[in-house]
């Protein structure tokens, strides 16, 4: 039987989340197939960031339970902060989409995402649905349900706020909408063409104690997480702190548990367990109505497993394939189907992959595939059919005639497919506002709550015995690297060429009508000849008109520069656009790769644009700045831009040197928190103020710091904030230096602000302190402890809550003259 087109399509549905290279084939991991094909119950899990999780309730669940076990994020994190790198925002949010895989691969559950963008801290939901958009997000949610069909829904936070997050407590609220939304036809009724309406059983709430509050109590419904599985040689709570330990991004590193631990819960909707998680639930095959005989097989096939020989069982395993492929109930029957196909061939011995002969394509080349397949165990297979498939549904098939696999024999077989489509990030391939992503209508139709898609994938037709069966693979990108061995990543598909705008912003002053040289950093993935050049912008002078190149071989990586000057003086920001061409086809994107060991490669594609700010700017001094790095920003590039020689303190160099050859010294965000080797530098930095310096401090977590206290006079970062990047500024001392030297300060200068005003603000603060500033969100009184400045000695030290680390990066005018007042004396 040949795949025909129908077929293929139906199997490509779900392809994105099951599409796995080379599944685990241990004897553990096949007897816990074995045990979870007799367990046919559902969990879905539900908050609102990566981290937010319970990673020991999932492991669990889909571990011990054996229960199909998701996880809802409404966001990808996108709006936190990042420990391990200067990665803000949209960056952020694809490593952390990142983190949860890696969670998931440890913990066994799946992973889902609403279309949410994760704006920053939100003190109230109303706010959050307001950004959201609630009812685009509800939608999502209700999809989520009807396509993941839970037994039983889990909310990690209440609706009654003691999540503290507006998010936290949006995400219950939205859970709680959608339990009955799901059920009821009238509620997104387009969503029935490809979904049927779902009714869970139930709701929880898991309730919890940690940051201070504790909302568990011992008459809540509990489940004891702590058993050992000896299969998998640990206990939930050794799998959760594994799972957990990738959100490396938000310093998660976690400590391994063992031994008894109780989760507890909180019935919100439905019917309230009493013995059990699934009680009024049929978990077994009985649910599915002509399943006679399956569970009876499925016993049988366990009773007699052989560790030593698994194959023995692909006979029996093939004829309960049957039997599952014969049901009516279509959720259960693919769900099961699929678990029996990957049990079949691990029980079998039989190993398959798909990879490129190159990491990256360029848009409408041929890719070059290689497929590996082995049979181990001597079962007879052969291999009918493979299907390189691509985004435009249209595949290239290779038949085989049923070409048998020689036992422990690898085979290679060699194809290719057309790129037909760049591999950028679905939520990413369009302009968003600050509360959700913009989706395709494809992707409204079936993708748009999965983690990611697979764009290009193998399609494997086996005939194990007399049954033929279909497999899918991933098409990656496999290399040795001699420190780390076989490495796995996914395959780029880029435009023809890429054009790299060297800087995010450029900042010009307007007092001065120099020229600054835009640098583009151009890539080729073809050969070929063409140019580049700077779309016109109102009010800049642009010049050459364009650069043209020749003889260019794939691969190739070259400069070319513009001069760019304002046209006039007055100030304004301006957004200007790369334009490539090679060999006739034009691109304005760049390519932004970011590598971290515990994540696959993630691969970018951006628009190829930069801003150009001009700015009533004054910078006086030696221009000479030292920088301790912190949890990682972009503060000191931001400074560079206009004119300030940074340079990168070691702690050898802060011990010393003279560090008065420095006009000032920044620490960069969170650094009290994380550079362990502040508190030995903390006395010479004090010394350099005393003497003269200026030490600015950026925002550090209340919890954990590591020098108390961090200035000359006493006071404490606490857990304030203010969220609003619009809420009014009052100058409660507007004859500060800081605020009318060497730039006068006005209200104009708090427009534009990104995301926040400041977080993590301090209190008890000393008199010796000025707090030139005040600002509240709506509702709340004013707060002092944004800036805090004092002299001491010949110098000064300035501590700032204020949201530098965000608004000097997105060249935000003000930002600049503040933060410029702010390290000048």
């Amino acid at each position: 039987m040949k795949m025909r087109f129908l077929t293929f399509a139906g199997l490509l549905f779900s392809a994105a989340t099951f599409a796995q290279t080379a599944p685990k084939a241990d004897i553990g991991t096949i007897r816990q197939s074995l045990n979870k094909l007799q367990v046919l119950g559902s969990v879905l899990y539900v908050a609102a960031h990566p981290d937010d999780e319970n990673t020991r309730l999932l492991a669990y669940l889909a571990n011990e339970k054996h229960y199909r076990t998701g996880y809802l994020a409404l966001t990808r994190g996108d709006g936190g902060q990042n420990l391990i790198g200067n990665e803000q925002g949209e960056l952020l949010g694809l490593i952390r989409t990142q983190e949860l895989l890696a969670a998931r691969r440890v913990d066994g559950a799946e992973q889902f995402f609403t279309r949410a963008n994760d704006f920053g801290f939100s003190k109230g939901p109303d706010e959050t649905l307001k950004i959201w958009d609630r009812n685009r997000i509800l939608s999502d949610v209700v999809w989520t349900i009807r396509r993941f069909k839970p037994d039983v829904i889990i909310c990690r936070f209440p609706t009654t706020g003691e999540g503290g997050h507006g998010h936290h407590t949006a995400s219950a609220i939205l859970a709680q909408e959608a339990f009955t939304a799901a059920a009821d036809p009238k509620k997104f009724p387009e969503q029935l063409k490809y979904v049927q309406v779902w009714q869970a059983k139930r709701l929880l709430w898991n309730t919890f104690s940690f940051g201070g509050v504790n909302t568990t109590s011992e008459s809540q419904f509990k489940i004891d997480e702590g058993a050992y599985n000896p299969l998998l040689g640990k206990g939930y709570g050794e799998m959760a702190a594994e799972s957990r330990s990738n959100h490396k991004t938000q310093g998660f590193g976690t400590a391994a548990q063992r031994g008894q631990f109780f989760d507890y819960f909180k019935t919100i909707l439905g019917e309230a367990p009493k013995s059990s998680l699934m009680d009024g639930v049929n978990t077994t095959w009985a649910r599915v109505p002509g399943s006679d005989g399956i569970s009876a097989d499925i016993d049988a096939i366990k009773k007699g497993f052989d560790d030593e020989h698994p194959d023995k069982s692909v006979p029996a395993l093939i004829e309960v394939l049957k039997k599952v492929e014969r049901q009516r109930d279509f959720y259960w029957r693919n769900q099961k189907v699929r678990e029996l196909k990957d049990l079949i061939a691990a029980c079998a011995g039989i190993w398959m992959e798909s990879y490129a002969a190159d990491p990256s394509y360029a848009q409408n080349e041929r890719m070059d595939v290689r497929t590996q397949i082995i049979s181990r165990q001597g079962v007879d297979a052969c291999l009918s059919e493979i299907v390189y498939y691509n985004p435009t549904m249209f595949p290239t098939n290779k038949l085989f005639n049923d070409v048998a696999l020689k036992p422990n024999i690898l085979t290679s077989f060699d194809g290719d497919l057309k790129a037909t489509e760049i591999t950028q990030p679905y939520w990413l391939r369009h302009p968003h506002n600050p509360g959700q992503y913009t989706i395709d209508p494809v992707d409204e139709n079936g993708q748009r709550t999965l983690p990611e898609t697979t764009p290009y994938m193998t399609i494997i037709t086996l005939r194990i015995l007399d049954k033929e069966m279909t497999f899918i693979r991933p098409i990656q990108y496999k290399y040795t690297d001699p420190a780390k061995g076989e490495i796995y990543q996914p395959v780029d598909v880029t435009p023809a060429i890429t054009a790299n705008i060297a800087a995010q912003n450029y900042i010009f002053r307007t007092d001065s009508s120099q020229p600054q040289t835009v640098q583009i950093n151009l890539k080729t993935f073809v050969n070929g000849n063409g140019s580049v050049s700077l779309q016109p912008v109102e009010g800049w002078k642009i010049s050459p008109d364009k650069i043209d190149f020749s003889d260019k071989k794939k691969g190739d990586e070259w400069t070319a520069e513009f001069a760019v000057t304002p046209a006039n003086d007055k100030a304004k920001t301006s957004l200007l656009t790369a334009v490539a061409q090679i060999n006739g086809q034009q691109s304005s994107m760049g390519i932004q790769r970011i590598a971290y060991d515990h994540i696959p490669h993630i691969t970018l594609l951006p628009p190829a644009q930069t801003k150009l700010v001009d700015i009533n700017l004054k910078t006086p001094g030696n221009k000479k700045i030292g920088y301790i790095a912190g949890a990682g920003d972009l503060v000191s590039d931001a400074l560079k831009q206009v004119g300030y020689d940074v340079y990168q303190l070691t702690e050898a160099e802060v011990m010393t040197t003279d560090l008065s050859q420095y006009q000032a010294i920044i620490t960069g965000v969170r650094a009290y928190n994380v550079n362990k080797r502040l508190p030995v530098m903390q006395p010479k930095l004090l010394e350099y103020v005393n003497n003269g310096g200026t030490l600015l401090v950026q925002y550090n977590n209340n919890n954990g710091v590591l020098v108390n206290p961090i200035g000359p006079y006493p006071f404490r970062p606490v857990n304030e904030r203010v969220t609003d990047e619009a809420a009014k500024v009052t100058f409660a001392q507007p004859d500060s230096e800081v605020l009318t030297s060497p730039n006068k300060i006005g209200q104009n200068d708090f427009d534009a602000w990104i995301q926040e005003r400041g977080l993590y603000f301090v209190g008890d603060i000393d008199p010796q302190y000025q707090t030139p500033l005040e600002m509240n969100d709506q509702g709340e009184a004013p707060k002092k402890g944004s800036l805090i400045v004092a002299n001491y000695g010949k110098g000064r030290f300035v501590y700032t809550s204020l949201a530098f680390f965000r608004e000097l990066p997105a060249g935000v005018p003000g930002a600049y003259r503040l933060f410029v007042n702010l390290i000048s004396k």
